[in-house]
């Protein structure tokens, strides 16, 4: 499934969550982030929702 068009807040947390990442990456390559990977996901789900939302109120 394609990627929802991001709001402003929604694309900052995703950066802020991927520099996250980045970081824990650059510590070590066996460090786990499957926290903050999931939280990624709950992001783009909740993008997916409220574009779902919008449509169904057009």
């Amino acid at each position: 499934m394609a990627d929802p068009k991001f709001t402003a807040g929604e694309a900052a947390k995703i950066t802020w969550l991927i520099a996250r990442m980045a970081k824990r990456g650059l510590a070590s390559q066996t460090v786990y982030q499957g926290d903050l990977e999931a939280r990624v996901e709950k992001v783009i789900e909740g993008a997916r929702k409220r574009e779902e939302q919008q449509r169904k109120s057009k």
